[in-house]
Order: structure tokens, then sequence, then C-alpha cells
């Protein structure tokens, strides 16, 4: 079963099981890029998510207009991509999880890099979003291959560990979250919602709990 989420279910609902993400693929290239920088500080103003995705990059993106380029997030050819290609330490900086929610509202459906900051990690796997871990020199490839044909299709595949396009390159994943992704379970707090019973039998026994 293939599934390519792009929002949160409903509190208590069923998870969907994500096995395989399927489309184009958008290079986004340096090490060390942050949370600022994917989301500047100035749009942590929001009460809801909603239309962060618009705003993914956008300090560097209006940098590099200023100079005459093109960052990926703004050029035509990666647009309505799904898959993210990044290089080292990525999603460094705060812990603020509106960088992953204006990736993923920007259309972002699953990340491929050399390596992801733990908490942004961590509230990627809470919305859906699986982080593959790759080589560099296997990342290398997958960015050019992206850049070469922009249009190509692209697979990310949980189970096997594979990311499939014009090249294909082994992309690992822990297997806590792997487990998560394939079973449905993913969301903590739709976890907590679901199973209510065993959260209030666990609190009824713990004494700084039960005499509230």
């Amino acid at each position: 079963m293939t599934a390519t989420t792009t929002a949160q279910p409903a509190a208590g609902a069923a998870q969907a099981i994500i096995a395989k993400v399927q489309g184009r693929a958008i290079p986004v290239r340096g090490n060390d890029i942050d949370t600022d920088r994917i989301i500047p500080a100035r749009f942590l103003r929001c009460v809801v998510f909603d239309g962060l995705g618009e705003h993914s990059f956008e300090d560097d993106r209006l940098g590099l207009k200023a100079k005459g380029q093109t960052h990926a997030f703004d050029d035509a050819r990666f647009q309505g991509a799904k898959v993210l290609f990044v290089n080292k330490n990525f999603g460094c900086g705060s812990s603020r999880e509106h960088a992953p929610q204006a990736l993923m509202r920007w259309g972002i459906q699953a990340i491929v890099g050399e390596s992801f900051a733990e908490i942004f990690f961590g509230n990627c796997v809470s919305l859906g979003i699986p982080c593959f871990v790759a080589g560099e020199e296997s990342l290398a490839r997958l960015m050019d291959a992206a850049e070469k044909n922009p249009i190509a299709e692209w697979s990310v595949d949980v189970e096997a560990g594979m990311v499939k396009g014009p090249v294909e390159e082994a992309a690992t994943l822990p297997a806590g979250p792997k487990s998560q992704f394939l079973s449905g379970r993913w969301n903590s707090l739709n976890e907590l919602l679901t199973n209510l019973p065993v959260v209030d039998k666990v609190a009824s026994g713990l004494p700084y709990v039960s005499g509230w």
C-alpha cells in the first residue's frame, strides 16, 4: 500500500500507512541549513500552520533573487515536487515544528539527506514525512540527476530503503520510525487519543496523578 499524505489525520482517526512516496524531486544544496532558513522566525506568529508553505526558504529565495539567481523552490521546473534532496545536518537550529510544517504544506512528502538534526527528524516523523539518510556521494548523484531531469518521477520506498529514479541509491531509515510508517502509527498524539483507556489506567496508578 502506498500513501502520500500531506496533512495529519483528525485526532483519533486511523492513520495512513506510508510505505512509499512517489513524485518528482527537488534538490536544495548546502550543509547546516537551519530551521530559520527553512521558515524565517517572523512567520512563527501564526495561530495555525495554514499558508506556511509559500514562505518556505523565503529569505534564501529573496537573497538569491536580489543577485539575479533562482532558488530551487522558485524554479518552475521543480514546482509540484514531493521528494526533497538535502545535504548534511538539515533542520538544525531551533526546534520549531513550523519548519517541517512549511515543507509539508509546500508539498514535500519525503526527504533524503546526508544527515538530519534530531528534533527536526522527530517532528517530521510526527507529520508522516519519512527522512532517509544516504551517503555524500549518493546525494550528489541524486541531486545531479534531479537537476538534469526535473520532470523525472522518483520512488522512495520505506520498506526496501531505496530511492529510485534516473539513478538508484540505497537510503536508510531507523527501525523505529520505519515500523511506525509501515504500521500507520507515526503520529504520537493520535496514538494517545486512540488509546485513552490505557492512558487512564496508567495514570490511575501514578501517585502524583491519582490524587488530583
